[in-house]
């Protein structure tokens, strides 16, 4: 099963047709942008919130019942699977930071017995990033041009 989701962010998209202007291979931005993102993403395991801050929704009460002894007891954290499949990937012209757990998706959009606990994105219907997120990658995106103008 594969689901590519694309950033909506007018900010980061600019910044990104400002570098590809001056420089040649954006490979080493992209990466650190994996990597910010993704430890991003696994603080949101120890706070148990989504990109902007908000608390993950708590069990419900028949998760409560089921859960098994053998189990972490953390929310989205049952056995440590979702969080094991966590990775990104990048190239010269992307960044690609997700999961291999398919019930990853789930929890990002939620379902109608289900609500949603954010993990990658503020809105996943519009592929926009948390503000804290979007200002990392933008500070790295700047970094990354000011290097490239200077060197």
């Amino acid at each position: 099963m594969s689901l590519t989701i694309s950033v909506n962010s007018e900010f980061v998209i600019d910044r990104l047709n400002q570098i590809a202007k001056k420089v040649g291979d954006m490979s080493p931005a992209f990466s650190a942008i994996g990597q910010e993102l993704e430890n991003r993403v696994r603080g949101r395991f120890e706070t148990q919130s989504d990109p902007s801050g908000n608390a993950w929704a708590a069990w419900k009460p028949s998760t409560v019942e089921r859960y098994p002894e053998n189990g972490n007891h953390r929310v989205l954290d049952r056995y440590g699977d979702m969080l094991a499949s966590l990775t990104h990937t990048s190239g010269e012209t992307f960044a690609t930071i997700g999961f291999g757990d398919p019930k990853a998706a789930y929890h990002e959009w939620g379902t109608k017995h289900m609500e949603r606990r954010g993990l990658l994105f503020d809105d996943p219907a519009t592929g926009t990033l948390g503000e804290d997120d979007e200002l990392a990658v933008l500070d790295i995106l700047s970094t990354f041009l000011q290097g490239a103008v200077q060197g």
